[in-house]
């Protein structure tokens, strides 16, 4: 599983920029899957036909980042976020161009208080001498992703992009290990989840299936004074009641926990009090989707050294094959 999520990991795909990865998904499962698709927004669906329930499984694919908005004439680039980014967190990292540019990330020095840090005072260093020579490796509007290479630490894997490279480390290990069954089921890579669920808005208006599962990240209760969550890595996959998108559905909720409770697999309940994911925008889609969700505890959210529990990934792959064959 380390080897898939480094692989994984390391592909570029900042929202609306999904292609690497898509491309490195698409390696992975072309000769495990019958039918392979992309939408017009950039959605992969990896399709197992069937005559029986017609299933949606989802992962989102992109990962946050950041795009060049203006070069100055000593070749600085400003920049704005693309999805969640924090000015603190940020300060100091590497990012890397779809083309391979390295950057680094500082703050002005006028700079006299770090708690009014925006990242309008911030700006990208790639080493150039003027404005220039700057725009021959970066023009207005490319996007970057942060660089934290995937190492293993124990049983845990730290890197960037965990968030949700991981969830797409479950659809592919689940596409390899299904068994026959009799069940339509489309694994949908989604596209923009991190600029509000955008992909899996319309992936699933298309697909408008019986029932759906969706796989991300959660935060995590486990860390020095971490906000009150019963969520812990290595505990288990969990399985989602709610956060701000979504109340999941009973019935998939409790086929969920069924099917944990069949194969023995550790779980916890996941109610996460801010932010919000695929389910979100699946379960509103057309006339409504009956929609739940598989999540894995994630230390350290949007950050390049997000930290997972692979145990709690491999029992996440699982906990899908056993809920939809």
């Amino acid at each position: 599983m380390f080897d898939l999520i480094k692989r994984l990991t390391d592909s570029f795909g900042v929202s609306g920029n999904e292609e690497g990865i898509r491309e490195a998904i698409i390696n992975e499962i072309k000769n495990d899957i019958q039918v392979i698709n992309v939408d017009a927004l950039g959605n992969l669906f990896a399709i197992k036909r069937g005559k029986g329930k017609k299933i949606m499984v989802a992962a989102h694919m992109d990962e946050i980042g950041v795009m060049a908005t203006y070069i100055d004439e000593n070749g600085f680039i400003r920049f704005s976020n693309v999805g969640g980014v924090s000015q603190f967190v940020s300060v100091g990292q590497k990012v890397r161009f779809k083309n391979g540019t390295i950057g680094a990330v500082f703050y002005e020095d006028k700079l006299e208080d770090m708690k009014s840090l925006k990242l309008s005072k911030m700006y990208i260093d790639i080493g150039a001498k003027d404005k220039k020579e700057a725009e021959k490796s970066v023009r207005i509007g490319d996007v970057a992703c942060f660089v934290g290479d995937a190492v293993r630490q124990g049983n845990m894997v730290i890197s960037k992009a965990i968030d949700d490279r991981s969830g797409c480390a479950v659809l592919i290990k689940a596409i390899k290990d299904l068994p026959e069954t009799d069940n339509e089921i489309y694994f949908v890579f989604t596209v923009q989840e991190e600029l509000g669920l955008r992909g899996a808005k319309t992936a699933a208006y298309q697909l408008n299936p019986d029932f759906a599962i969706a796989l991300d990240v959660t935060a995590t209760g486990d860390t020095p004074e971490a906000n009150l969550m019963e969520v812990k890595c290595g505990n288990g996959p969990a399985i989602k009641i709610k956060d701000r998108s979504v109340i999941c559905h009973p019935e998939v909720k409790k086929l969920l926990e069924e099917s944990a409770n069949r194969i023995n697999v550790p779980y916890q309940f996941e109610v996460l009090e801010f932010g919000g994911s695929d389910p979100g925008a699946i379960h509103i889609s057309g006339g409504g989707i009956p929609t739940g969700a598989i999540s894995i505890p994630c230390r350290y959210l949007h950050s390049p050294v997000e930290a997972a529990s692979l145990q709690d990934i491999e029992n996440a792959a699982k906990l899908l094959v056993e809920a939809i064959k």
